[in-house]
């Protein structure tokens, strides 16, 4: 009897383990990976119209950066975005999301800077109209 109360246990343990590790991709959120192929894809093939309309409006950027207030200013700053602080296209080609642990609304892809480090923070939050990509950031700056 003991060994039958202590295997349950051990799959009732098992069964309620989070879906997610903090800091690390949701395995079974299919909005999150369908939204992820589609902006990764149009970041890849330089589509600045797609990501524009995968994008939620003000983008926070990093410290001292102003502001990318809608469609048109993301369009003209897109390298600026994309290509400055990091290569996001050769980035994201090989990065899947990770989820935030404080806030299972939001997921980060980290990129590297110029020097390798990791620092380029790129950030998206699940709104009312679905998963947006919503700022940049460096956390060296």
């Amino acid at each position: 009897m003991k060994r039958i109360i202590i295997l349950c246990l051990f799959g009732l343990l098992c069964g309620a383990a989070p879906a997610a590790i903090p800091g690390k991709a949701l395995q079974g959120d299919e909005a999150v990976t369908a939204f992820w192929q589609k902006f990764k894809a149009a970041v890849i093939s330089g589509n600045r119209r797609e990501v524009s309309s995968l994008s939620k409006f003000p983008i926070g950027m990093s410290y001292g950066i102003a502001s990318i207030k809608n469609k048109s200013q993301l369009q003209r700053r897109y390298r600026e975005v994309f290509n400055q602080q990091s290569n996001a296209a050769q980035c994201f080609a090989g990065k899947q999301p990770e989820m935030d642990a404080e806030n299972p609304k939001r997921f980060n892809v980290a990129c590297p800077d110029s020097a390798g480090n990791e620092v380029v923070i790129y950030q998206f939050e699940r709104t009312t109209k679905g998963w947006k990509f919503v700022g940049l950031d460096n956390i060296n700056e």
